[in-house]
């Protein structure tokens, strides 16, 4: 078994209103300094040795990320 970490951001060319908010509410809670932010998702996942790097390839682009909109990363933690 192995634990996998895909992570998906935005392009960097999208938008991000959820990331402008956060921006906003930041400064109006008292905490200045925070120029951007950008929200993404983070999966994890626990696979076996039977799925391999380019299973995990198809399985982020399929179902975990809108390739259009968004990047994706996967990372193997264990």
């Amino acid at each position: 078994m192995a634990r996998v970490v895909v992570e998906v951001m935005p392009k960097t060319e999208i938008l991000d209103p959820q990331g402008q908010a956060i921006v906003g509410a930041l400064g109006r809670l008292g905490f200045p300094g925070v120029s951007d932010v950008r929200q993404g998702k983070r999966f994890e996942l626990d696979v076996d040795d039977s799925v391999d790097d380019a299973e995990l390839e198809k399985i982020a682009e399929a179902l975990l990320a809108n390739t259009v909109i968004e990047d994706w990363k996967v990372v193997r933690v264990s």
